[in-house]
């Protein structure tokens, strides 16, 4: 198995980054490759073999890692469903959501059902550790995210913006979810 690659990023692309590693370059699919630059990097990632093929996924955490290889033990979740949940939602809100058991959030990641986001839940509850000391805070934003993460869909908004959004916003625990909302059209106006 490739734990990880440590080189220079020579491209980023839409899903993917090439990486040269003593002159051998290396297509790993990421999640978000928008959080990468070109330079020296380490990614962290996890080597798929099919029988068609192989596909090598990266990632920027180790954490990011922990939870995508949690989350294709998962009955039914593959890696590439699973890199679209990463890309989809942060590792913290998505930590949060499966401690609350908040199925209605899971159901709107790509890819995930009901049958889906229950089993994740049921698999993963209790097995994922929030990766701030602050996890009070967390629970709080995945408990209103639900309620402004929906009037955001409404307007277009899509959800990796939408999560960039509420993390920004401070003493959310002190907040009512239409000041939280009234907070988070103003990061996505700018």
């Amino acid at each position: 198995m490739i734990s990880f690659l440590k080189g220079d990023i020579v491209d980023i692309n839409v899903d993917s980054l090439l990486i040269d590693v003593q002159g051998v370059g290396f297509q790993i699919f990421i999640s978000r490759p928008q959080d990468f630059s070109y330079g020296n990097a380490l990614i962290y990632t996890y080597f798929h073999v099919k029988e068609d093929g192989f596909s090598l996924y990266g990632f920027k955490t180790k954490q990011e890692q922990d939870i995508f290889l949690k989350l294709i033990n998962v009955s039914g979740i593959g890696p590439k469903t699973a890199n679209a949940i990463l890309s989809a939602t942060t590792t913290n809100n998505l930590i949060s959501a499966i401690e609350l058991g908040n199925i209605a959030f899971l159901k709107k990641l790509p890819s995930i059902g009901p049958k889906a986001a229950q089993q994740i839940v049921l698999d993963l509850k209790g097995k994922l550790i929030l990766d701030e000391t602050n996890q009070d805070n967390k629970v709080k934003k995945s408990e209103v995210y639900s309620d402004v993460y929906d009037a955001l869909r409404q307007f277009g908004f899509k959800v990796s913006d939408i999560d960039n959004a509420i993390n920004k916003i401070e003493n959310i625990e002190n907040k009512q979810t239409n000041v939280i909302l009234k907070e988070c059209l103003q990061l996505l106006r700018k």
